[in-house]
C-alpha cells in the first residue's frame, strides 16, 4: 500500500515541475520577443518618424544582394528624408564596387545622399564615395587609390624545384591564362593588361564625371596613391573635411532637410542560415552568457568571410 505521505510528495513534485515548465515557456517567449524587437531595431524594420538613414559600408566590398535590397528599402521608406553613407573600406572587387555605385545612384534619385569618410575610402571605397552628391571626410582619413589591379601567383619555380609538372590541354593559347603553374607568356600578359587598362579608364571616367576634374587634375589624382582627407580637398577628391554632422548639415542647407533630425542605422537583412549564429549570440547575451555569444559571433563572421576573385579595386599597404 502506497504511503499517504509519499503520494503527497509526488503531488508537490508535480506542482513544482508544472510551475517551472510554465516559467521556462514564459522566459523563452520573452527572450524571443526581446530578440525580435532588437533585431527589428538593428535591421531598420521600425520607423519612428522622419530621420536621416545611416548606411555603413565597411570592410571588403563584393557583390551583395542584401545591400542592394537595403538601398531599395531605404529609398521606399517615407520616414527617411536623407541618407548618410558612412564609409570605412579599402575597396574590393571592381564588379562589387560598380554594383554598389549604381545602387547608390539609384537611391540618390529618390533621396538626398551624402558620403562621410569615417576612416578609409580607397579604390572601391572611393567609387562608393563618389556615388553620393557630396563627400565629407575626416582630416586624417584616407581617400583615393584610384586604380585597378589583377594579382595571381606564379608557383612554376617551386614546382620545378620539387619535380612536379602540370600538363594542360586547352582549346586556345589564351584559355585559362594566366596560369600559376607556368610562367606568364607575353601574349597572356598583354591580354590581362588590356583588361586592367580598360577597367582603369572606366574608373577614371567615373571620377572625372562625378568630381568634375579636368584631364590635368585627374592625372594628378589617379596615380594610384592614397591621400589624407585634408589633401583631398584641393585635389577635389572630397568637398570638405569634418564629422558626420557636417555631412548632414550640408543636406540641411542644400537639400532643405529639417535641422537636428535623428540619424538612425539601417542594416542589411540576413536571410541566410548563418543568421542563426547571430540569433544564438543575441539569445546568449540576453541570459548573460557573453563568452558563448562571442563564440557564435566569431562563427558567423568567419563563415561570411569574403572571397576576392578577378579584377580588384582595393588598397592595402603591403609588407616587404
Amino acid at each position: 500500500m502506497i504511503d499517504a505521505e509519499a503520494i503527497a510528495d509526488r503531488r508537490r513534485l508535480r506542482r513544482k515541475l508544472s510551475f517551472w515548465r510554465v516559467v521556462g515557456i514564459l522566459a523563452l517567449v520573452l527572450a524571443i520577443g526581446t530578440a525580435g524587437f532588437f533585431a527589428s531595431r538593428r535591421l531598420g524594420w521600425t520607423e519612428a518618424g522622419p530621420h536621416v538613414a545611416r548606411i555603413s559600408v565597411t570592410g571588403v566590398i563584393t557583390g551583395n544582394q542584401a545591400m542592394a535590397d537595403l538601398m531599395e528599402r531605404v529609398g521606399r521608406a517615407r520616414s527617411v528624408v536623407g541618407v548618410v553613407v558612412s564609409i570605412n573600406s579599402p575597396g574590393g572587387t571592381t564588379t562589387g564596387s560598380e554594383e554598389l555605385f549604381r545602387n547608390i545612384r539609384s537611391l540618390a534619385a529618390r533621396k538626398p545622399v551624402v558620403a562621410f569618410v569615417d576612416g578609409t575610402a580607397a579604390s572601391g571605397g572611393y567609387i562608393t564615395a563618389i556615388a553620393a552628391d557630396h563627400i565629407v571626410a575626416r582630416e586624417t582619413s584616407l581617400v583615393g587609390s584610384i586604380g585597378v589591379l589583377f594579382q595571381y601567383p606564379d608557383v612554376s619555380a617551386l614546382l620545378d624545384r620539387v619535380g612536379v609538372k602540370m600538363e594542360t590541354i586547352k582549346s586556345a593559347p589564351l584559355k585559362a591564362e594566366p596560369n600559376p603553374f607556368q610562367p606568364t607568356s607575353p601574349e597572356a600578359r598583354a591580354a590581362i593588361d588590356s583588361v586592367v587598362r580598360d577597367t582603369f579608364e572606366w574608373f577614371k571616367r567615373l571620377v572625372r564625371e562625378r568630381r568634375g576634374l579636368s584631364d590635368a587634375e585627374l592625372a594628378v589624382a589617379s596615380t594610384g596613391q592614397v591621400f589624407s582627407g585634408h589633401q583631398g580637398v584641393p585635389l577635389k577628391l572630397v568637398d570638405s573635411v569634418g564629422v558626420e554632422r557636417d555631412a548632414v548639415a550640408w543636406m540641411e542647407r542644400e537639400k532643405g532637410l529639417r535641422a537636428n533630425l535623428p540619424i538612425r542605422d539601417w542594416k542589411p537583412r540576413d536571410d541566410s542560415p548563418l543568421s542563426l549564429f547571430t540569433m544564438a549570440a543575441w539569445g546568449s547575451d540576453l541570459v548573460g552568457l557573453s563568452g558563448v555569444s562571442e563564440v557564435f559571433r566569431r562563427a558567423a563572421s568567419g563563415a561570411q568571410s569574403a572571397q576576392l576573385d578577378g579584377l580588384l579595386a582595393v588598397w592595402h599597404p603591403s609588407e616587404k
